[in-house]
This record gives structure tokens, C-alpha cells and sequence, in this order.
């Protein structure tokens, strides 16, 4: 008997995993989350299939390691609903219900942490919780690198956007999530930079029985308190995982872990899932888990904009032909005008007051562009070092403010280190003092910033317009990259794309150089699908007299802001049909990147007020396009047959 029990005395003593489950509202979504194995881990159904395979869970911090050997310890259910407005996203009124699950873990040092879920139908968010350890301390942490990680079905199809390396590109000024996509590529196929992943991630998981799943990755709520991530190149035993900033990025400044106070919380990592793209593309997940954090020190004002820099690049930006583009934006009825870089070298700022009054005097009110440096990368364009420092943003905000200037974009961000996120929220910050909208270029992907600052307008985070004017290749691909955005990139957030543009050549003239390969209604239609409060559109002087009666009354009552989005029809990369509500007012626009006519049958019952359909014309005996309205013409049960030409669109409205 003293035997049996010695020997029991020294055999390793193994606690019984443990299980926590949380189901959304509409108990089709369930998240399990285990702490057997090495590691703890969660895993995410849809309707009793796996979509999330068994996930890595945890971080690596300064004071402890709990990446392994993690105990749950306590489990916590609750219930939220709640309404909000925003308006500047694509809904004006968000309603939500959701389930939420704390789980505490206990690591072998006996140190604490939790995971927080954040449980909607077709929607899952969750983010870690540190609490201070033994006798109140540590106060603070720096969080080296995290474990999560998401494990996909062996079968998923991927659409992402590689991550590029530091002080790469024109002027040193990458990574600025400018890659291109690639569509339907298998997982094991490595990243183009091999430098992993930009958010938001996109994938299509097959099913034998029924239709495809899709899955959306990405973050929210990163501010000041941590860094921007991304995802990792895909590894067969542990999926994706997220990755930190690289060292090179903001010139080699900083560090690329986050640095928190405790008690503290890291940013939400966002996955929607869904067997149709629909939750994908009207998801609010990126700010449902969010808050406002500061009040908006003004009625800021949503509208249009035009820009000379587009087609008539670096040499228009001198006094006449701004004043050319602000009477082109008053003939419009817009609200601003954006002035591009080097203003005060081409203009001078000490004319810049008297070019405000006069936009002010045409019922326009001025944006000024800013480089953001600094100290991280060599873009040359001025002003420079007005938005890198406080006392010079205040200054200059000031100035501003004093001159009747609505709003600034700022560009060539250094990267998503903690210290360039502290950079972001200081200028949305001191900009809502003065009465400032911001729009962002060159830079990072926008997570939540809509709600949590309401003077942020939009971001670029994408392959944007310029690239149609900089080569043919592009604006080969520009079909292609705006079918893709409305399912990845702008479902997430407010993306500033740069232009309707309605110039058939890239250049002054209209005659010269490469010429845009879209149609002239797929340009309009663009203004519906991308999804900014303040848009572009990047119309010319010109197009004043060259545009059709038609063509000009829709560009002047086009709407920015939408009380409520939703996905008709479409496939990433291919086409898509999209709605949005203006008021009471519908808007539907369709667009077709294929190279074959594209032929659907649309059901208008759902959408009030639908009068018109704007379409492509094709005269038979010259073969020239234009644009034509007509009548709509549904049937009794509301549907709607459409035909769309390669790189045509369609609006109904």
C-alpha cells in the first residue's frame, strides 16, 4: 500500500480541461473556448460546421508569459443591446444584440488575464484584459508579441492584400496598405513581400452540401494605447497568426510591441462569418465594440469635393487654376475643394486667406493637404513638419481655423508602431479644437475610427486613384479593385479612393496619354459603391461642357452619407450590386470587372422610391457609348433584369 501511494505521490497531477461556450443571439454562431494542451484556444461554428478551427489565444508581456500552460480559472455570461448613430459609415442607426463572454485564465506563475467575446449573429470580437498581478503591480506593461491566431478549413480560398516592407517605394514611404489584392488563392501560397497580411482578410471556405462560407478578419479600436497589427504569413499547424509592426517601419523609430497601462485592455480582433456575402459587406462589428472619446467641438458637415491634383498633377496647384476647380466645384453646388501639396511654395501661404474668401464667396469652404513629417521617409512635398509636433499642429490649426478652412489631409504616414497610432489620434484630437475634418493618406487602415473620433472622415488604406492616372496597367485593374473593396476594404471602413473620375484620358487635355477603361456610368455608379462621408469627385473644368445634361444632375444630387447599406448581388473582384438609403431615398448601382456581359435578374420589391435606371448606350451603327436614363420598368413581382457590359455599371435610383 506505501507503494501504490508513492507512486501516485510523484506522477505528474493533470487537472481535467476545461470549456467555456458562448452562442450568439441567434444560436447559429458558437464559440468554444478550452484550455487543454499547451496552449488555450477558441474555435468558432456556423450552423454545427467549423469555420475557426481550434485558435491560438494569448500574448507574451514583459512581466509574463501566457502564450502556454494556460487554466481557465472563471467564466462570466452576459447579455448587451444597444443603439447608436453615426454619420459618416454606411449606417446611420445601428441596433445590435449580442452575448458576451469573459473567461479568466490563471498562467503557471500564477499571473492573471482574460479574454473578452463579444458575440453577434454572424459576428465575433474579442480582446484581452490585464489586470495588475500580485500586490498591485505591475502598473504597467509592454506587450511583446501575441499568440491569437486563426485556423482556417485546409479547402479556404484566400483575398488579401500583402503587407510590403519598411522604407520601401517612392520615397522611402511604405508600408502604406497600397498592395494589390490577389483573388481566390489557396492559403499555402506565401505572401508576395513575405511580410504576411494588411487588414481586413477575406475568405471563402467551400461546402460540399451547401453554399460557401465567408469569413472577414480584421481589428478595431486601436488608438494610442497600442499598435497597428496584421496578419502573418499562413503556417499549417497554426493558421494565422497576428503580427507586429516591423522595426524599419517609421524610419527605425519606436518600438514594434505595445506599451499599456494596467489595468488595461489590446485592441478587438473582428471575424465575421457568414454563408453569403451579405453580413460580410453591411458588418458593423468595427464599431459596435467601440466608443466616442471625445465630443465633436462642431456640426461637422459631410459633402463633396473636387481636386485639380488628379488629372492636372503637381503644376495646378498655383492660384488660377485652383480658382478654376473652386468655380467647378460651386457650378457643382459641392461643399469643398481640396487644395493639394506644395500650397504654400506654388500659392504662398500668405495669399492662402484671400483663396478661402474666395471659395467662401463661391458657397465652397477649403481642405488643405499636409505631409505628416517628420522623421519617416523622404516625400518631399510641403508643407512639411506642421503635424508632427503639438506646438506646430496648434499653430497651424489655428491658422486654419482663422481662415475659414473646413478640413486637412494628411499623408506619408511611418507604419503601424504605437508611436505613429499616438501620432494619428494627436492630430484627430487637436484638429476637433479647431473645428478641423481630417482625411488620411498614405497610411494605415482605419479601425473604428469613425465613432471613436467624429471629426475622422476617411482614409485611403487602398490602391487608389492615382494609380489610373499614373499608368495603363492600373487603370486596367481599377474594374477589378472596385468590386473587391465593397466586400474587404470598405466594408470595414470609410475609404477616401481618390475620384469619380470622368475624364476619358488621363491627362489635361483630354486627348492625350492612357485612357480610362471604364465606362462613363460604371464612374458614376463608383460614387454609390465607395463609401466616404466626404467624397471625390475628381471631375475636370472640361467635363462641365462635355458631360451630358444627364450625366451632370446626378453628379449634383449625389448623397454621401447613408442611413442604411445593403449587398444585392456579388463575388470579390467580379462584380456587385449594391443598395444604399439616403433618407428615403434608394440608390442601387451595379458594377461588372468581367470580361463578358454580365446578365441578373434584381428584386426591387424590398426598395421604396425607385424610379430610374442609368445605363450604358450603345448607338448600333457608330458603336459609341453614352449615358442614357430611363424609365424603370419592373414587373409585378419587383424584379428587374439587368445587362452590364465589361467595365459598364448601372444605377437605379
Amino acid at each position: 500500500m506505501k507503494k501504490i501511494l508513492l507512486l501516485l505521490a510523484i506522477l505528474p497531477f493533470t487537472a481535467t480541461a476545461r470549456e467555456a461556450v458562448v452562442t450568439s443571439p441567434d444560436r447559429q454562431l458558437v464559440v468554444t473556448v478550452s484550455d487543454e494542451g499547451p496552449q488555450a484556444t477558441y474555435s468558432i461554428s456556423l450552423n454545427d460546421r467549423q469555420m475557426v478551427l481550434p485558435s491560438a489565444l494569448g500574448f507574451k508581456a514583459d512581466f509574463g508569459d501566457f502564450t502556454r500552460q494556460l487554466t481557465i480559472t472563471h467564466e462570466k455570461k452576459s447579455h448587451q443591446s444597444s443603439t447608436y448613430e453615426m454619420r459618416q459609415t454606411k449606417q446611420t442607426v445601428v441596433r445590435y444584440e449580442a452575448a458576451t463572454l469573459t473567461v479568466d485564465f490563471e498562467n503557471h506563475q500564477h499571473q492573471h488575464m482574460s479574454v473578452e467575446f463579444f458575440v453577434k449573429n454572424n459576428d465575433v470580437a474579442f480582446r484581452y484584459l490585464i489586470p495588475r498581478q500580485h500586490d498591485d503591480n505591475p502598473k504597467c506593461a509592454v506587450i511583446e508579441h501575441e499568440a491569437t491566431a486563426f485556423r482556417l478549413p485546409e479547402q479556404t480560398a484566400t483575398f488579401l492584400c500583402p503587407q510590403i516592407n519598411p522604407l520601401t517605394g517612392w520615397q522611402r514611404t511604405k508600408p502604406s496598405y497600397e498592395e494589390e489584392y490577389t483573388p481566390d488563392a489557396p492559403m499555402a501560397v506565401p505572401s508576395r513581400y513575405g511580410q504576411g497580411y494588411t487588414f481586413p482578410c477575406l475568405f471563402r471556405i467551400p461546402q460540399q452540401d451547401a453554399a460557401d462560407a465567408w469569413v472577414l478578419i480584421s481589428e478595431t479600436g486601436v488608438d494610442s494605447q497600442y499598435c497597428g497589427s496584421h496578419l502573418s504569413d499562413y503556417h499549417a499547424a497554426s493558421g494565422y497568426t497576428v503580427a507586429f509592426p516591423q522595426q524599419g517601419e517609421n524610419n527605425g523609430i519606436g518600438s514594434t510591441a505595445a506599451a499599456i497601462p494596467l489595468p488595461g485592455q489590446t485592441p478587438w480582433r473582428t471575424i465575421t462569418l457568414a454563408h453569403s456575402l451579405r453580413p460580410i459587406v453591411e458588418t458593423t462589428i468595427p464599431y459596435d465594440v467601440v466608443e466616442q472619446r471625445y465630443e465633436p467641438s462642431c456640426d461637422y458637415k459631410a459633402g463633396r469635393y473636387t481636386w485639380s491634383w488628379l488629372i492636372w498633377q503637381d503644376n495646378s496647384v498655383c492660384w488660377d487654376d485652383q480658382l478654376q476647380f473652386i468655380d467647378l466645384a460651386a457650378a457643382m453646388g459641392y461643399e469643398y475643394y481640396l487644395v493639394d501639396g506644395c500650397w504654400d511654395t506654388q500659392i504662398g501661404r500668405d495669399r492662402m486667406p484671400a483663396l478661402s474668401r474666395y471659395a467662401q464667396s463661391k458657397g465652397v469652404s477649403l481642405l488643405l493637404w499636409y505631409n505628416s513629417n517628420g522623421a519617416w521617409n523622404d516625400a518631399p512635398q510641403t508643407p512639411r513638419h506642421c503635424m508632427n509636433t503639438a506646438l506646430a499642429r496648434q499653430q497651424e490649426m489655428a491658422w486654419l481655423q482663422q481662415i475659414g478652412v473646413k478640413g486637412i489631409k494628411v499623408d506619408f504616414f511611418g507604419g503601424d508602431k504605437q508611436q505613429t497610432m499616438q501620432l494619428y489620434e494627436d492630430i484627430l484630437a487637436d484638429a476637433n479644437r479647431y473645428g478641423l475634418q481630417v482625411i488620411f493618406h498614405g497610411c494605415t487602415l482605419p479601425r473604428g475610427w469613425e465613432r471613436m473620433y467624429p471629426n475622422f472622415v476617411s482614409a485611403e488604406a487602398v490602391l487608389a486613384s492615382e494609380n489610373v492616372y499614373f499608368s495603363d496597367y492600373h487603370a486596367a485593374q481599377e474594374p477589378f479593385q472596385l468590386t473587391m473593396h465593397p466586400f474587404c476594404r470598405n466594408t470595414v471602413a470609410s475609404m477616401d479612393w481618390g475620384g469619380v473620375i470622368m475624364n476619358r484620358y488621363m491627362s489635361r487635355d483630354n486627348r492625350s496619354r492612357h485612357q480610362r477603361q471604364t465606362s462613363n456610368v460604371f464612374e458614376l455608379a463608383t460614387a454609390i459603391t465607395n463609401q466616404a462621408a466626404i467624397q471625390c469627385v475628381a471631375m475636370q473644368p472640361n467635363n462641365l461642357s462635355e458631360l451630358s445634361q444627364t450625366e451632370l444632375d446626378f453628379l449634383r444630387q449625389l448623397p454621401t452619407t447613408w442611413d442604411e447599406t445593403r449587398l444585392v448581388d456579388g463575388y470579390p473582384g467580379r462584380y456587385v450590386v449594391l443598395a444604399r438609403r439616403h433618407g428615403s431615398q434608394w440608390y442601387i448601382a451595379a458594377l461588372n470587372a468581367q470580361k463578358t456581359p454580365l446578365r441578373l435578374t434584381v428584386d426591387l420589391s424590398a426598395f421604396s422610391g425607385l424610379t430610374h435606371l442609368l445605363i450604358d448606350a450603345v448607338d448600333k451603327k457608330t458603336k459609341t457609348t453614352s449615358t442614357a436614363l430611363l424609365p424603370l420598368k419592373k414587373n409585378k413581382k419587383g424584379l428587374q433584369p439587368l445587362e452590364l457590359q465589361p467595365n459598364s455599371g448601372i444605377v437605379v435610383y
